[in-house]
This record gives C-alpha cells, sequence and structure tokens, in this order.
C-alpha cells in the first residue's frame, strides 16, 4: 500500500475530528482511524470530504499508509484504553516511528510510556490539547512533552495548527522530557478549575447579596472583560448570562447547580499534596464542585441549617468595582500557587521547565487564555529565576493594592453566609504568605507532645532536632524524622 499520510489521528470524537480538520485545512495529509467504523465513514462522507483525509477500518492498513517517520496520534479517553491501543500499535511501527497522546493523560501514565516506547526503539510524546472543539479546530494552546529526538518531526505540524497570539507566535512550544507536556496541561486544568469557581462566586455575591438580575450581571462580565480581567472566560460568561430560551427565559436561571468534573483537577490537588505546595485555591475549587454534586444533602442542610439574611442597602456600583478587584487578586494568587507547582515538579524531575513558554502558549486557545498571562510571561522573561510571581513588581503591587478589596469580600460574604471558598482561601494564602511567624511551632510541640516527633529551635541551627519530655514520664525515645 502506498504512504497517503503525513499524520494519521486515532480516534474520532469531538476533540480528535475537529483536529484532523485544523491540520487539513492546513495542508498535511491526515489518516483517520476509529473503532466504531460506522464512525469514520460517516466522517469521510460528511464534514472530510474534499479535503487531503483518508480513512481505514483496519489498523494496520491505517498505519502503513503513513508516512515514515510514521507519526500516530491518539485522541482517545486517558486510561487502559491508551495502554490496550498502545499494545496493539507497537507491532505494527517501526524504530523511529512516533506515538503521541494529544489526550488528558496523567503525567505518570506518560512518563511511564514514554520509557516503555523508548526502549523498543520508538518514540512517545505525550501532549495536552486545550481549546474544547472550537480550539482544536481553529487552533488550540497544544503542550508537547516526551521524547525529545521526535519533536523535530512533529514540529511543523504542531505550529501551524496551534493558536497564534503576540506578534503571530504560535501558542505551543516543546516544554522537557517524559511527563512534563501533560503535567503542564494537567496544571492549566487545575487553574482552569480556580478561575472558573473565582468567577462562579462573584456571580453568587452579585446575586445573592446584591441582588441583581442576569442583564445586570451580564453587563458588569461585559464590563470586566474589558479591563485587567479581560479573558475567555469572562467573555463566554458574559454570552451566558445574556442567553434566552425562546420563551425569554435567562437560561442561567434554569440550569441544575450541580457540577462534574473529569479528574485533572483532583490529579493537580493530588500532585500538589505529593510535592509539599500550598495549592489552595485550586483545592477549594475542586472541592466546591463536590459539594454542588452532594444536591440531596444541601436541601436537607437547607431546611436545618439557617445563616444570616440580610439585604444590601449601599453603593452597588462600588462593591462590584471592589469584586472585580478581589477577583482579579484572588486570581493572581491562584496563578502563582500553580506556578509554584510547576517549578517544583520541574525541580524534581529535572525538566527544566520555562515558565514564560508556559504562559505564552496559554496566552492563546486554551481555555484559561487572557491578556493576563501577558505580564506573566514578562514577569519571568525579566526574570527567569523568579522565586515567586507574587515576587515579581507588578504583581506584587497589584496584590498589595488589590488586597484591600478582597478583604472587604470576604468579609462581607462571611457576615451574610455566601460561601466563597477560593475568594477566601486566596485571602489566606497571601496573608499566610506573608507571615514571618505561622503557629507552626504550637503544631511542632503537640506532634512531640503525643508522639516524640521532635522540632528545631529558633536558638539553633536549622536541622537540629530536639525533643522534650513534656509529661516527666515519657522518657527520651523520639519518633524519625521525616517529611511527606
Amino acid at each position: 500500500m502506498s504512504t497517503t499520510a503525513q499524520i494519521g489521528v486515532a480516534g474520532l470524537a469531538v476533540m480528535g475530528e475537529n483536529l484532523v480538520m485544523n491540520m487539513a485545512g492546513k495542508g498535511f495529509s491526515v489518516a483517520v482511524f476509529n473503532r466504531t467504523t460506522s464512525k469514520t465513514d460517516a466522517f469521510l462522507s460528511g464534514r472530510a470530504q474534499g479535503l487531503p483525509i483518508c480513512g481505514f477500518h483496519r489498523l494496520q492498513d491505517f498505519v502503513m499508509a503513513l508516512e515514515r517517520p510514521r507519526r500516530v496520534m491518539m485522541m482517545l479517553k486517558a486510561g487502559s484504553v491508551i495502554d490496550s491501543f498502545i499494545e496493539q500499535l507497537l507491532p505494527l511501527l517501526e524504530p523511529g516511528d512516533i506515538i503521541i497522546d494529544g489526550g488528558n493523560s496523567n503525567y505518570e501514565d506518560t512518563r511511564r510510556r514514554v520509557d516503555t516506547v523508548d526502549r523498543k526503539g520508538l518514540y512517545y510524546i505525550g501532549s495536552g490539547v486545550s481549546g474544547g472543539e472550537e480550539g482544536a479546530l481553529k487552533g488550540p494552546a497544544i503542550m508537547p512533552g516526551g521524547s525529545d529526538t521526535a519533536w523535530p518531526h512533529l514540529e511543523p505540524i504542531f505550529t501551524a495548527i496551534a493558536a497564534k497570539a503576540g506578534n503571530d507566535e504560535p501558542c505551543c512550544g516543546w516544554l522537557g522530557p517524559d511527563g512534563a507536556g501533560h503535567f503542564v496541561k494537567m496544571v492549566h486544568n487545575g487553574i482552569e478549575y480556580g478561575d472558573m469557581q473565582l468567577i462562579c462566586e462573584s456571580y453568587q455575591v452579585m446575586k445573592q447579596h446584591l441582588g441583581l438580575n442576569s442583564d445586570q450581571i451580564h453587563q458588569v462580565f461585559s464590563d470586566w472583560n474589558n479591563g485587567n480581567l479581560s479573558s475567555y472566560l469572562i467573555e463566554i460568561t458574559a454570552d451566558i448570562f445574556a442567553y434566552k430560551e425562546p420563551d425569554g427565559t435567562v437560561l442561567i436561571e434554569q440550569i441544575l447547580d450541580t457540577a462534574g468534573q473529569k479528574g485533572t483537577g483532583k490529579w493537580t490537588v493530588n500532585s500538589a499534596l505529593d510535592y509539599g505546595i500550598p495549592l489552595s485555591l485550586i483545592s477549594e475549587s475542586v472541592f466546591a464542585r463536590c459539594l454542588s454534586a452532594m444536591k440531596d444533602l444541601r436541601l436537607a442542610a437547607a431546611k436545618r441549617l439557617h445563616g444570616p439574611e440580610t439585604a444590601y442597602t449601599g453603593d452597588v456600583k462600588e462593591i462590584v468595582e471592589a469584586l472585580g478587584s478581589a477577583l482579579y487578586g484572588a486570581k493572581i494568587i491562584s496563578y502563582a500557587q500553580g506556578f509554584a507547582l510547576l517549578h517544583e515538579a520541574s525541580r524534581q524531575y529535572n525538566w527544566n521547565l520555562n515558565p514564560a513558554l508556559i504562559a505564552k502558549i496559554w496566552r492563546g486557545g486554551c481555555i484559561i487564555r487572557s491578556a493576563f498571562l501577558d505580564r506573566i510571561a514578562a514577569a519571568y522573561e525579566n526574570q527567569p529565576k523568579l522565586e515567586h510571581l507574587l515576587f515579581d513588581d507588578y504583581f506584587a503591587e497589584t496584590i498589595n493594592r488589590t488586597q484591600s478589596d478582597l478583604r472587604r469580600i470576604v468579609a462581607t460574604a462571611a457576615t451574610n453566609g455566601i460561601p466563597i471558598p477560593c475568594l477566601s482561601s486566596a485571602l489566606a494564602y497571601f496573608d499566610g504568605l506573608r507571615s514571618k511567624r505561622l503557629p507552626a511551632n504550637l503544631l511542632q510541640a503537640q506532634r512531640d507532645y503525643f508522639g516524640a516527633h521532635t522540632y528545631e529551635r529558633l536558638d539553633r541551627e536549622r536541622g537540629e532536632y530536639f525533643h522534650t519530655n513534656w509529661t516527666g514520664t515519657g522518657g527520651d525515645t523520639t519518633s524519625t524524622t521525616y517529611n511527606t
């Protein structure tokens, strides 16, 4: 069989199909394969007609249709499905061929797969792709990592189909070895969870406390999208509040208040716990979704548990401005936590992640795209070894300025019984980070009291541990000192 395609895509769900259309639209010839053959046939006779796209029912024919080195991109469900497909694929490939996972795989799985595939003389790339259906078709943000030898064979395709930002720069770049690409995509999704929850909490304040209607809330988000908060998520939120059903009903008010999740937010939080990074805001956004899903429990609780019921009588415009300022400050803290996690993972795995590049990739195509990311890219370009995003002059000055509005909103919400876990956690993190002394000295004393876990002293060198026989009957034996 003669070779006909420059790249193959396996999996024709929403993301896979639209990526194929994007590739073909940029002039690349694409072979497609789907386990359900009727899906392949429908695609070829529909959207793919007249484009350089060929489809196959048999995996062997699909592979044989590809130019060498063969580039096979999997757009499949994360987990065992990927492993099963790789097992079927490996016997059909030859040394130097490339397997690409464009799904939302766990980075630890990608690290394992890179090692397995490399040992067989082939190459493996784990690439995060963000942007949803529209992004996949018109230009997503692409975050590849894995076998760097394979990158030059894939770079022309990926940079062509990626979104463009700044001076027509592709929102794509090589991030590092093994699981680096999927780790960056995971953190992107975690930040996305935080952004969405912060916006939802702002809506809750406007609706529950200020009593604004959907048209008024639409206008607030439209105004915010013309300032510092300009972003894709703010833009679509404004659109959502303007959308009405045929009978004039505002659709948002008819949607059940239970949120779903696919797991990447949880993975982000688990990684933060593994590496000891306080990812408190994103963690709260995950738990907020969990609580929202407990609809029956909340309905029962609402009958038995009561909070304050007050109406706002002050200047609505003034508090809306404070809310926008608080949202921006909390957003800064969320991204600072996310980049701290990227920094620690990069250190542990020797990925040498480039935070400026990551911020630039996220400027277009992806769900968290915003003007704000130019600021982050500039911060890391100006100081490549920047220890913490809040130590950059712009972000330090901004958070110092917006903290008063954040405090006002958190206090107002607490006084009026409005749940805003992410805005609250942003303030708690800020105050904890800037504290020269935290009450962990008491915590260490407690641990030493009940478990002989030892403690360090202010008047001695770090790394020297002490134990006190607090009761006089405990003896001098201590527990092993360790950190997790």
